[in-house]
């Protein structure tokens, strides 16, 4: 019997020696730690509805929930709540392809080249100072009102956090494993796969998800520049119409947009992290365990 419950745990995907009643436990211990995250949202709801009941929230300013949820559902129904999710989910999605392809082509040769981190690094730093919104009249004057624009100022805040998290992980690597590559006869391409990529990989998913959150940040001024479509139009079409409860639809709904894609790229990058023995990896061990 308990050779058979091994075998199960093993066509359950567990790992060696461990049982099918071992590996539902364990799945179902990972579930309940998720679900904690639910507890301080859900507690803000509760405070949310109780106040607006008890009359201490004005209606015409910070509606209760339910009114909330029915703009919505509202939207919903008729179908454009999709296509304003869809447009400002694919100007993200190439301004951060673009951000991260210029942070990592100029972070990878910064950090690599002393000429280049001399001749490109300050101009770098200095634009990093400059506030998101000021580049909103240039990238205007340059690109008009479109697409262009927008995805544009996306990229720049994508840009620096994924740029200086990539420089400087390639700058602190360990000069001591460099010189042991060399010792022992690497290649610069076998030195880059086996020292600089391991050693500077964990730097550049922070800076990615540093990046991706710019990302959803910088989109809403990127809408503010003549959108007609976009959660970031939601917001302005709630104000100029005196609708509070779409302004924390459109608030809520680039919340939970930007969660379900910090998610999904801390997912996708976490087989290439397992190497890793740290305090989160310790953790993760102690509650499978």
């Amino acid at each position: 019997m308990a050779f058979i419950d091994t075998v199960a745990g093993r066509f359950l995907g567990g790992r060696d020696g461990e049982t099918a009643q071992g590996v539902v436990s364990r799945t179902l211990s990972r579930i309940a730690s998720g679900w904690l995250g639910l507890v301080v949202p859900l507690a803000i709801l509760v405070i949310w509805q109780s106040l607006s009941v008890l009359g201490v929230f004005r209606a015409n300013l910070v509606p209760p929930p339910a009114e909330v949820l029915r703009e919505v559902v509202d939207l919903a129904r008729d179908g454009t709540l999709w296509d304003h999710i869809g447009i400002t989910f694919q100007r993200v999605f190439f301004g951060f392809f673009w951000g991260v392809l210029a942070a990592t082509v100029l972070g990878a040769l910064t950090g690599e080249f002393r000429l280049a981190r001399r001749l490109l690094d300050p101009t770098i730093q200095a634009l990093k100072a400059v506030p998101s919104l000021a580049w909103v009249p240039l990238f205007i004057l340059w690109f008009g009102i479109f697409e262009e624009s927008k995805i544009t100022l996306i990229a720049v805040g994508v840009f620096f956090p994924i740029y200086l998290n990539l420089m400087s992980a390639i700058r602190q690597t360990d000069r001591r494993l460099v010189e042991v590559a060399r010792i022992n006869g690497l290649s610069s391409f076998q030195t880059i796969r086996y020292i600089l990529l391991p050693g500077t990989l964990p730097s550049y998913v922070t800076g990615l998800r540093a990046g991706l959150a710019l990302g959803w940040m910088f989109v809403i001024a990127a809408e503010l520049m003549g959108a007609s479509e976009g959660l970031g139009f939601l917001m302005i079409d709630g104000q100029m119409t005196g609708r509070p409860a779409l302004i924390i639809a459109s608030l809520i709904l680039f919340a939970l947009s930007g969660q379900i894609t910090d998610k999904a790229l801390g997912w996708a990058s976490a087989p290439f992290l397992r190497w890793q023995d740290n305090l989160e990896t310790l953790e993760e061990g102690q509650r499978d365990a």
